[in-house]
């Protein structure tokens, strides 16, 4: 790659994903806007309060003033780094996106790691076994488990698994982290694996399938190449030939996927937090609609975007590395 193609390229990816995450932050202040609710009734939900206590949360949160008004004054705050603050739990927006990140980075980035090993072993074995009864079995499981709702199987993995079904007890907790109880390394360690099992299982179940038919494909796809016949063609082991050429290659478009999907390790899952009481973005996000705080929206869904934005840049600017066919010349 010459340096001056490799800096035009590094150029447009770098102002395409300001372009689209100037966007992405703009729209979301007319998007969250519509929500119906007042956040000054709903933060004072429960207490006697008159109309112009109400008057004064409004001015005080900034919502009396007119939209354009409103916009103005979004659009400083976010260029100038200042996510703004909660209605909710009157705490610094970023700061309560720092408190809850690493619960998310925990729980999302097991799974995915996960999710990424188990479907790209499974889909190379379902390749070189093409039209086998396990061919046929993982593929049919994992589009079963791909239409699965998330939620769903995270409410039947509770039922089953935490709450128990007739004599068979519940093996796992039904929500949370950690409990508050529990102290020392080990054991605050093995209690949070313990709260992990039953959230990284659904996401995992859910997720593992688009590695599986991904890297199922590609295998297929390598081992009709010219390069693998002529491997062939000078005596090479079949194994040899599937783990030393075949696979290499067929998990380039896996390692991307990886990249472009690490951009949702930061932002979290929204469902699988929820259902579980997870305290992580999503449940964070989730809170935050129900309301609706419309500062901590606002942090959240720019802090989600530039993370999905900045990892496909990242997988842009990675993907030319690691399979040089695809180099601008």
């Amino acid at each position: 790659m010459r340096p001056p193609s490799g800096l035009g390229y590094l150029g447009r990816k770098v102002v395409s994903a300001l372009v689209g995450l100037c966007g992405v932050a703009l729209a979301g202040f007319f998007l969250f806007r519509i929500l119906p609710g007042d956040p000054a009734r709903t933060v004072t939900r429960g207490r006697p309060v008159d109309a112009q206590q109400l008057a004064q949360l409004r001015h005080r949160f900034g919502t009396d003033q007119p939209l354009v008004v409103q916009f103005g004054a979004y659009v400083t705050r976010t260029f100038r780094g200042d996510l703004g603050r909660s209605y909710q739990y009157s705490a610094p927006v970023s700061a309560l996106i720092v408190s809850h990140l690493a619960a998310t980075v925990y729980l999302v980035g097991t799974a995915t790691l996960i999710s990424a090993c188990l479907g790209s072993w499974l889909g190379a074995r379902a390749a070189w076994r093409r039209g086998s009864l396990g061919d046929r079995v993982h593929s049919s499981l994992a589009l079963t488990l791909w239409s699965v709702p998330t939620f769903w199987l995270g409410l039947m993995l509770i039922v089953v698994l935490a709450v128990g079904v007739g004599s068979v007890p519940g093996l796992f907790p039904t929500g949370g982290m950690r409990l508050p109880g529990v102290t020392g390394f080990v054991p605050v360690a093995l209690d949070m694996l313990h709260h992990l099992v039953l959230p990284c299982a659904t996401m995992v179940a859910v997720g593992y399938a688009q590695y599986l038919l991904i890297v199922r494909s590609c295998v297929l796809e390598e081992m009709s190449a010219d390069y693998v016949t002529t491997a062939r063609a000078k005596g090479i082991p079949e194994a040899t030939v599937r783990w030393r050429h075949v696979l290499p290659n067929a998990l380039l478009p896996a390692a991307t996927l990886i990249l472009v999907n690490f951009g949702g390790v930061v932002s979290g899952a929204v469902v699988v937090e929820s259902v579980f009481s997870w305290p992580g973005l999503g449940s964070l996000f989730y809170e935050a609609l129900t309301v609706p705080d419309l500062p901590l929206l606002h942090g959240l869904f720019v802090f989600f975007a530039a993370s999905v934005i900045l990892l496909n840049l990242v997988a842009d600017l990675l993907y030319p590395m690691l399979d040089p066919r695809v180099r601008r010349p």
